[in-house]
């Protein structure tokens, strides 16, 4: 039995990975940090299962992370932790550089220091941001970085001490390269799940209207428990190398928009440009039809702004066998919004349910 560490088990990706690798017959550790309050819902489901253990650990603390690679002495490490959100990269760079950067080398070291680096296979997870204002479309495994934001900036950092610590030390560590992935699991801040969460708050009744940033910006987006695969793969391989995982295909935020709010019954007619766009319902609910339900908001514009990412997962194909077309577009975006849907619908009969206990409490039915 294969042992593997997965920092960030708790995330989108760490949940799926830790499914994924439970199945493969791993005994599987995540890391998971302190709090008073309980994140641990995306994995809950999996707690209690002989082959599944959490410790605490911090990328913020390399004793912490020492700790856990030397009582696990895991065959495979999946660094799948990170501060993610590129916007809050802007609000809080420092925290950011300190997990997305030196977080990397603190896993490579605790690895080299307790011995494993001949036996143990290291999974960076890596970002398409790192290209940034791009230079080339697709974008590849030669295509050249610009990062363009502080997010990216750190992620650099962790891309090229894998490599160093790759020739430095003959470790088999390895980036994946991962374009936008998505899921019903996605944070609720990230745009693809505010979208989705948001058409289906606006076709229950629950929420009047959605704003967003840059409609027109290009995105290469797939399925996280396909792309969770792959880096799966990547370890699997008979060499260390990094690895573009993408899908070939590419849309809009506007794109996105338009198939989420259509899947909920709801069909959006986009008017105006730029800041002054807007998504007006030209049918579904009667009561929604001729409002406008999406706006543009320059709260949600970056200092810097990614406006063209669209990966090239040839590589992947040909040397992985892995396949960047499993999950098409539009079946991601319904697998969020049927997500969604029903959330929404649980969210309608609890405050149903909180305001029925409500009035029988005024009129002393119930104590």
């Amino acid at each position: 039995m294969k042992t593997a560490l997965i920092t960030g088990v708790t995330g989108q990706d760490g949940s799926f990975l830790a499914e994924f690798l439970l199945e493969k017959g791993y005994d599987v550790h995540g890391t998971i940090r302190r709090s008073s309050v309980d994140y641990r819902e995306r994995i809950a489901h999996l707690e209690g299962r002989p082959h599944f253990h959490l410790h605490y650990a911090d990328l913020g603390d390399s004793m912490s992370i020492m700790q856990v690679v030397s009582k696990v002495r895991p065959d495979e490490i999946y660094n799948l932790a990170a501060q993610s959100h590129v916007q809050v990269s802007f609000d809080s760079p420092e925290f950011t550089a300190d997990v997305d950067a030196t977080g990397v080398l603190r896993v490579l070291e605790a690895v080299r220091l307790c011995g494993l680096a001949p036996t143990c296979r290291i999974y960076q997870a890596s970002t398409s941001e790192l290209y940034g204002k791009v230079e080339e479309v697709p974008q590849n495994e030669n295509t050249p970085f610009h990062p363009y934001s502080p997010y990216a900036v750190a992620k650099l950092y962790g891309y090229w001490i894998v490599r160093e610590y790759r020739e430095a030390y003959n470790m088999f560590c390895c980036s994946g390269i991962l374009f936008n992935h998505e899921s019903e699991r996605r944070g609720e801040t990230f745009v693809t799940r505010k979208i989705t969460l948001a058409a289906a708050r606006i076709a229950q009744g629950k929420q009047e209207k959605l704003y967003l940033g840059n409609l027109s910006s290009l995105r290469d987006w797939g399925y996280a428990k396909d792309y969770v695969e792959c880096m799966w793969l990547i370890l699997q391989h008979n060499t260390p190398e990094d690895f573009v995982i993408a899908t070939g295909v590419q849309h809009s935020v506007r794109e996105f928009c338009y198939l989420a709010f259509r899947h909920t019954g709801i069909e959006l007619k986009f008017e105006g440009e730029g800041a002054d766009e807007k998504g007006i319902c030209i049918s579904g609910p009667e009561n929604l039809v001729g409002k406008t339900l999406v706006e543009v908001s320059s709260d949600f514009y970056r200092p810097t702004d990614v406006v063209n990412l669209w990966g090239d997962p040839t590589k992947a194909r040909a040397e992985l066998g892995w396949d960047p077309a499993r999950t098409p577009f539009e079946q991601l975006v319904k697998i969020m919004v049927d997500a969604d849907m029903a959330k929404v619908a649980v969210e309608r009969a609890g405050d149903e349910v909180r305001t029925n206990l409500a009035e029988y409490l005024e009129k002393g039915i119930v104590k």
